[in-house]
């Protein structure tokens, strides 16, 4: 088996990603099945193990931690934003550079800290800044999307929280140490790994002190203060002492072992991020910078907020908005995001990582109906939605208010095609009665693979564009048929475009690796070309089969005439091409003819 991987490195090594846990893991398991049948399968948790007494060396500070393996740089991240974020370009440029720099330094203090076993590590961080950041921002701006993309990319456990619904004591709301115990529990309890994760405060202006409250204020300041240490480093008890299961759990372990058990979580390396709308902070930042003799003399009227001015935000804004100095210090970086405007929401619908319109497509899907949206269709929308000044929650609520008179409707139908026209979006019930009327129309049905034309152009177009990200991501060169094929899978499995390259990649490594074990399985050598590695993929695409499973197949039916020609020229290595794939009996007899016609 070592041999077979050893090949299988050696045809990708030139651009080849580095496989996590998780693909390594279903590699390996699906080779073995092949070899042993179901009695052998590999099965393990997807969490980086905590090194134990007497390992063996080699294993890198990152799993020693529990923390997940981190090599990306700053460019990487962005572009990955880059495909699912529409504008918001400063903002996507520094929290990439932050946050890449956070994990990195991370990674850097584990590995100085496995060289030098005797350095105390209490005062090794004494001083140190965190990059924890504040995002500010009009809502439905995506302040909230592109935090959730990031921890998914670098696949560190994150929670979110509301700063309205907590409190200091705990006894109103919830303590804000229950979100970092929120993070153990999305870390699956691997507590080395979620003091590594990402914690998500929102409505963070709403916890600005009063400037008219007399007395303690345990729902602003209060959270304020309550929020300073775990923001820089303290150590969380995961057992609650208000918490009754906490309790009997802390009971049960002293019963069985006769020790208390205490389970602390530090705080040093958990990343926090703040974000809020601040709209009032914008007088606060107008009378500063006009006392300054710096423009901004418009008035500024509550219904029109104008957001470019929190751009020009400064620290002792924070604090007169309400901030105490301690809380407003351990945020150095601070984002603004810019407002959406209508041409904004067009360039979001018609992203095809949008979440919006693949899930409106998974709405239709789920009744097996394939619904396409023309070009005019998604700018009415837009202007719907920004109608509604509410950003990008906006296209959410339009795009209901005018498809779910189909959804109630359709599925009950033998309609399974359906195309959103500008009509559909003016006149809904009216469009949707003369559907109803006429579903076979021709004129809809041209249109309709007008659309899905367009949109396969579309991808291919948005896929050429980021080509060298592609590369990197399928750990393959990405040439003009593979293009074609993800928009396939795309079109097909309805997800983002990065899970359509990772599932091209997955099958792409099915055929390697069952190209691998099939040395063990026949008399002669196979080596698969790229074109017929891609019609392998294009027929598993069409067929719904496995593509490891295909290839098994294919070389199962060139094994006997491969074998003719081994015997008569002695020759055992033969590449499969993609004709072998698209007419197996005529590659053979081609194969024979030349053999025989050089002996």
């Amino acid at each position: 088996m070592t041999e077979n991987l050893e090949q299988i490195s050696a045809e990708k090594r030139k651009g080849a990603k580095i496989p996590n846990q998780r693909e390594l893991e279903k590699e390996l398991s699906d080779y073995l099945t092949k070899k042993y049948g179901d009695r052998i399968k590999i099965i393990s948790p997807f969490v980086i193990p905590k090194k134990q007494e007497g390992q063996k060396d080699g294993v890198s500070s990152e799993q020693a931690q529990g923390t997940p393996f981190f090599d990306m740089m700053p460019e990487d991240l962005e572009a990955y934003l880059d495909s699912f974020v529409v504008k918001q370009d400063q903002v996507k440029s520094v929290l990439a550079t932050k946050i890449c720099t956070h994990f990195n330094r991370i990674k850097f203090n584990n590995e100085k800290d496995a060289k030098n076993p005797g350095t105390d590590k209490s005062r090794a961080g004494v001083g140190m800044i965190k990059n924890n950041v504040l995002l500010i921002g009009p809502t439905g701006v995506g302040k909230t999307y592109v935090i959730k993309l990031i921890a998914q990319k670098l696949g560190v456990p994150f929670v979110k929280g509301d700063a309205t619904k907590f409190s200091e004591t705990g006894y109103v709301g919830g303590d804000v140490e229950d979100l970092v115990r929120d993070l153990v529990y999305e870390a699956d309890e691997n507590i080395e790994l979620a003091e590594n994760g990402i914690i998500y405060v929102d409505e963070i202006d709403k916890i600005a002190s009063s400037q008219n409250l007399i007395g303690h204020d345990i729902s602003r300041t209060g959270v304020q203060r309550a929020l300073l240490k775990p923001m820089e480093e303290t150590d969380v008890d995961l057992k609650v002492p208000h918490d009754p299961i906490s309790q009997i759990q802390a009971i049960e372990h002293y019963r069985r072992t006769g020790k208390k058990e205490k389970k602390m979580v530090n705080t040093k390396n958990i990343l926090f991020i703040m974000s809020g709308a601040f709209g009032e902070l914008t007088e606060i930042i107008k009378k500063r910078l006009q006392s300054q003799g710096i423009g901004f003399e418009a008035d500024v009227r509550p219904t029109e907020i104008p957001w470019e001015i929190l751009k020009e935000v400064r620290a002792e804004d924070l604090i007169t908005f309400g901030y105490e100095s301690e809380f407003v210090g351990r945020l150095p970086v601070v984002v603004v995001f810019d407002e959406l405007t209508k041409e904004d929401l067009v360039e979001i619908l018609g992203n095809p990582n949008n979440p919006i319109i693949i899930s409106k497509r998974m709405d239709f899907r789920a009744y097996g109906i394939d619904v396409k949206f023309e070009a005019d269709a998604l700018m009415k929308i837009a202007e719907m939605a920004a109608a509604e000044k509410t950003g990008a929650r906006g296209l959410v609520s339009a795009m209901e208010k005018v498809l779910i008179p189909f959804e109630k409707k359709l599925p009950s139908t033998d309609i399974r095609q359906f195309l959103v026209t500008q009509e559909v979006v003016e006149d809904p019930e009216g469009q949707l009665a003369r559907l109803l009327e006429d579903p076979g129309n021709e004129e809809v049905a041209a249109r309709f693979e007008k659309a899905r034309e367009k949109e396969r152009q579309d991808i291919r177009e948005f896929l050429s564009k980021r080509v060298h990200n592609l590369n990197e991501i399928a750990g393959v060169e990405i040439s003009e048929r593979r293009m074609d094929l993800i928009a396939e899978i795309y079109l097909m499995n309805i997800s983002d475009m990065d899970t359509a390259i990772e599932s091209f990649s997955s099958m792409y490594d099915q055929v390697k690796l069952e190209e691998a074990s099939l040395m063990e399985k026949l008399e002669v050598k196979v080596f698969f070309n790229e074109d017929a590695v891609d019609e392998i993929i294009s027929q598993a695409i069409k067929t719904g089969q496995e593509p490891g499973a295909m290839t098994f197949q294919l070389a199962k039916r060139l094994e006997y005439g491969l074998r003719l020609v081994k015997d008569r020229s002695g020759i055992d290595n033969f590449t499969i091409n993609d004709e072998a794939i698209t007419d197996t009996e005529r590659f053979i007899n081609n194969l024979i003819k030349r053999y025989y016609r050089e002996e």
